[in-house]
């Protein structure tokens, strides 16, 4: 997620980590998975690109439904796109 929303935002590392005041080295450990960044890290990172994540507490149902199942199958690229549009059609935009 990280490294798609720092490509969509025509970052580099470096310039992401200049931006967010992380380590270049940092940013490449989160995007490789090497390294997982804390939610409050990945939220300061990701509005660095000019993105944000809505985080709510739901209830946990450890049977996932289809539409999870759905989601599973697409690409990191197309899941970011699915969340987005979601999120715009949820504020009014249609």
């Amino acid at each position: 997620m990280l490294r798609e929303a720092r490509l969509r935002a025509g970052l580099s590392q470096q310039e992401l980590a200049e931006v967010s005041g992380k380590d270049r080295t940092v940013i490449a450990r989160y995007e490789q998975g090497v390294v997982a960044p804390s939610i409050d890290t990945l939220v300061e990172i990701l509005r660095a690109c000019g993105f944000d994540i809505p985080l709510e507490l739901v209830p946990y149902d450890a049977r996932p439904d289809e539409r999870v199942r759905e989601l599973q199958l697409l690409s990191p690229e197309r899941r970011l796109d699915e969340m987005l549009e979601r999120r715009h059609r949820e504020r009014g935009g249609g």
